[in-house]
């Protein structure tokens, strides 16, 4: 098993959730927790414990980012106009790295961000290697012509267990995908609910 396989499977487990919708996640065979305390009965979570998780859970499905990197974004979504909760929902959909996983060119988000880190990726015509690197509306995201045959990649546009949200246009013959828009909340394709009114809550209180 791989570090990022390990990783995605611990997020799973201990969310108690399958948050990426994954048909492998050990959630789908055993919803108890990890460790040897794992099978207790779980006691209800107070408000802190609900906005902790709604945060953890959050950070985890966008690659189990640091919480530095992810109070930095969740800053930047308070200074701009509009709701908060939008702002940082829109932010985290405009990484590089959630663009390639959106567009099907990796199977999973610790995949894409490999991926980017790699080389494999280029936006309008320049190669980009950072995966938190902000994509703007319009631009356009293309597999290198020498990376099109690497097996990841022919796999994934291949799954059939999510689709290309309509924000994004994917055209995979081309290996290519544009950003059209920054989408709303609701335009995203959580397979679990998402929270990020919790994530306010539990930064407004620390």
């Amino acid at each position: 098993m791989t570090k990022r396989t390990s990783a995605k499977h611990k997020i799973d487990r201990r969310m108690g959730e399958n948050i990426w919708g994954r048909p492998k996640s050990p959630v789908n065979r055993r919803e108890y927790g990890p460790g040897q305390h794992g099978q207790r009965r779980k006691s209800k979570l107070s408000d802190f414990g609900l906005q902790l998780r709604a945060k953890q859970k959050l950070k985890g499905y966008y690659g189990d980012l640091t919480e530095k990197q992810f109070r930095r974004i969740f800053t930047e979504a308070e200074r701009i106009k509009g709701d908060t909760g939008e702002n940082l929902i829109g932010l985290l959909e405009r990484r590089l790295d959630a663009v390639v996983y959106r567009a099907k060119f990796v199977a999973t988000v610790f995949a894409a961000r490999q991926f980017v880190n790699h080389g494999h990726v280029t936006v309008n015509g320049r190669k980009v290697n950072i995966p938190s690197y902000r994509v703007k509306e319009g631009d356009v995201v293309e597999v290198r012509e020498r990376s099109r045959q690497i097996t990841v990649l022919l796999e994934a546009v291949q799954l059939t267990e999510r689709d290309v949200p309509e924000y994004i246009t994917a055209d995979h013959s081309k290996m290519s995908a544009k950003f059209v828009r920054t989408p709303s909340f609701g335009d995203v394709p959580y397979p679990v609910i998402m929270e990020p009114n919790l994530v306010i809550e539990y930064y407004a209180q620390n």
